[in-house]
């Protein structure tokens, strides 16, 4: 049986702070890990940093340096522009191959030596914008062979699967979190807290799901 510890993979986004409240209701002892993988800006590990602060709890972040010199994408190579068209039929030029597999191997290690066997991910299928690597099948996968490569057993939770972005909003509300979700995260493909740029696809589908709720709970008010 799995123990109620949980070690969450933790960006300082939107979703994965979410997540970090949502764990520290649900499991006993809670900790975090990051990753500094190269990414465009480090603002949100700035973020991570000051939200893991607010809530209590250890993060650790680990250095990873190999996806700007073996993957070709916006988000680990400055030279590449961030393209704001997202079309149905190929992923955005943001998609970083592997990095979620590659994470929650190096969280996996981790965990086993914080006997935490529950790993949380911020990922959904829902509103997944073209990253395979966010989706339900690859979750219950990696599950797996995560289990079978360390003869453990852990539990990877997801509670945002099947939310939309707006359902997101409303989750952090009913946790308690809505204005530190709202003001203190980095979702921004550009770094920006908070509202973010208000451009990049990032911002776009933060910025629509907070309308779609906003106006859900307009209307629950008014009934």
């Amino acid at each position: 049986m799995a123990n109620k510890n949980a070690l969450v993979l933790f960006s300082g986004g939107q979703d994965s702070t979410t997540c970090l409240f949502w764990a520290l209701k649900n499991f006993e002892k809670v900790s975090a890990i990051g990753f500094d993988y190269g990414q465009r800006h480090q603002s949100e590990l700035a973020a991570a940093t000051g939200l893991t602060d607010l809530a209590g709890i250890s993060y650790s972040v680990y250095k990873i340096n190999t996806f700007s010199s073996i993957s070709k994408n916006a988000l680990t190579n400055t030279e590449i522009e961030i393209d704001s068209s997202v079309t149905a039929d190929q992923p955005p030029n943001t998609l970083v191959e592997g990095r979620n597999l590659l994470f929650l191997t190096y969280a996996a290690i981790c965990a086993k030596q914080l006997q935490a066997d529950n790993l949380v991910m911020g990922v959904g299928q829902t509103d997944y914008s073209g990253y395979p690597d966010c989706r339900n099948d690859f979750i219950q996968s990696a599950n797996k062979t995560i289990n079978f490569a360390f003869d453990h057993e852990f539990i990877i939770h997801t509670p945002l699967m099947w939310k939309t972005k707006a359902q997101i909003w409303e989750m952090s509300d009913h946790l308690g979190v809505f204005d530190i979700v709202r003001e203190k995260t980095v979702t921004c493909y550009n770094g920006i807290q908070g509202g973010g740029c208000g451009d990049c696809p990032s911002c776009r589908l933060r910025q629509k799901g907070l309308d779609e709720y906003f106006a859900i709970r307009s209307s629950e008010m008014k009934s």
